[in-house]
């Protein structure tokens, strides 16, 4: 059992409006995507994918309309979805760095209030002190395969199957993420997909998308087979359900963005008797509210309920969006950029309130140069044969040309009606309607960027991420 934490601020959590549930703690299971851009799911729009297995378990839960992560990046996004930190405050603000090693998480907690804490898939977080999950074999861990190698359902059995302390299982799958591989991309023949307005339309660009939705379809089958664990195991009926698509796509515009299609999350949970069947909720949630939600649930808190636990998180609980209580849960959701080491610097900062988006491009002189996507990192069969072609037809397709051009120069500012535009093409920072939108989310997210110590454009350097890969982080706020 781990040591208690001390911490300078204890966490109160108010639970408004909420009553007493069973004694019994919840069982949590959370099951992520990988890659997986949120509204090419047909739950949240996307008309191409097949979902059978996902659609149903929205139909049996709660669909979160306005889900939200900090960083459009494997790494920083679980990084906060386990330590219920943003990613300045828990140290990984970058691609394939760390977090501080006196960051608490997800196992440290769970485990302290008797759950068994356990990780099948891919990790992608450090240092291992950070995040001590115990290892649950049978997932493959990692996204750079071709194929994924066969999935084996006895390690999660096993783990979910035994009756004598609650789990908490995380299965990171690494479906969608590139190479696409895997699955029937024959049932997605490249001339009948219908491509979003922010993807350009070539063929190599549908042939991939096909395979890119194939991939979407067969993570879907693997999302059926571990619901179908868990019914054998008999703990369904006391197991909160928690799916998440993770970040965008790898296609331009998505991950390693601020935009929309970058952030916004695909979120569905499941709690039998608890949670609503088939409602959805425009409660604004991010990833750091998840493990306080969770803390919640396991304490079985009522109402004015203080955590047992000393914990300093960014999130706060959303257990009574979950219980149908509300629809209300944050006024902001954040978000941010720092290209190194994709690609040269290039930082980026963003505000939500869920219909609009604000997002500052630090450094609007630079063109935008992500080196994986682009053909820059040697693996340009595997994972981006579409943007040459992109490139290669802008002179002459008009939209294409606004794309491209969209993509790798952006202005200093932008703004974004995002439920009527939910590709965010059209900006609204020259709209005079708009003034007092936007120097409210200017306001915001400064706000923001202070309390987190985030010094904007300095902080996305080579120094910076080389003292992250050492385990020493030279900007935001201490948790020691």
């Amino acid at each position: 059992m781990h040591k208690k934490i001390i911490l300078p601020i204890v966490l109160s959590l108010a639970v408004a409006g909420f009553t007493a549930y069973a004694d019994r703690q919840p069982n949590v299971l959370i099951i992520m995507a990988d890659d997986c851009t949120y509204n090419d799911l047909p739950l949240f729009g996307g008309q191409n994918a097949k979902t059978p297995n996902i659609d149903r378990l929205a139909s049996q839960g709660l669909t979160f309309n306005r889900a939200y992560l900090g960083v459009a990046m494997c790494q920083p996004s679980r990084a906060e979805l386990f330590s219920g930190q943003y990613a300045m405050r828990n140290g990984c603000a970058w691609n394939h760095s760390a977090s501080r090693p006196t960051v608490t998480s997800m196992p440290h907690y769970l485990r302290e209030l008797g759950y068994r804490v356990g990780i099948a898939g891919k990790v992608h977080v450090k240092p291992a002190k950070a995040f001590p999950f115990e290892k649950v074999p049978g997932f493959d861990a990692s996204c750079v395969r071709n194929p994924t190698r066969p999935h084996d359902l006895a390690g999660i059995g096993e783990f979910i199957g035994k009756d004598e302390e609650p789990f908490c299982l995380v299965i990171a799958l690494v479906e969608p993420h590139v190479p696409w591989v895997m699955g029937d991309a024959s049932q997605y023949p490249p001339k009948k997909i219908k491509l979003p307005p922010n993807i350009a339309d070539t063929p190599r660009t549908r042939e991939d998308f096909g395979k890119y939705l194939a991939e979407i379809t067969y993570m879907d089958g693997q999302v059926g087979e571990i619901l179908q664990t868990l019914e054998k195991s008999g703990q369904a009926k006391d197991t909160l359900v928690l799916f998440t698509s993770e970040q965008g796509s790898q296609f331009p515009g998505c991950k390693w963005t601020n935009w929309d299609t970058g952030l916004h999350t695909g979120l569905i949970a499941r709690w039998p008797g608890k949670v609503p069947s088939g409602k959805r909720t425009d409660a604004l949630v991010q990833y750091a509210d998840v493990l306080p939600t969770l803390l919640a649930a396991a304490e079985n808190r009522g109402e004015g309920g203080v955590s047992k636990l000393d914990y300093q998180p960014d999130g706060r609980s959303f257990l009574p969006v979950l219980l149908g209580k509300t629809d209300k849960h944050r006024d902001f959701v954040y978000g941010m950029h720092n290209n190194i080491p994709e690609g040269p610097s290039y930082p980026i900062r963003t505000v939500s309130d869920g219909t609009y988006r604000y997002i500052r491009n630090l450094r609007p002189d630079e063109i935008y140069i992500e080196k994986h996507l682009m053909g820059m990192s040697g693996k340009a069969t595997l994972n981006n044969p579409y943007w040459a072609t992109w490139v290669r037809d802008a002179w002459a397709n008009p939209h294409t040309y606004k794309l491209v051009k969209r993509y790798m120069r952006r202005p200093a500012e932008q703004l974004y009606h995002t439920v009527q535009d939910k590709y965010e093409m059209n900006n609204l920072v020259g709209d005079k309607s708009q003034a007092t939108r936007l120097n409210r989310m200017r306001a915001e997210l400064d706000r923001w960027m202070k309390s987190q110590g985030d010094p904007g454009s300095p902080m996305d350097t080579q120094k910076a991420i080389q003292s992250a890969r050492n385990g020493k982080h030279i900007y935001g706020p201490k948790n020691d």
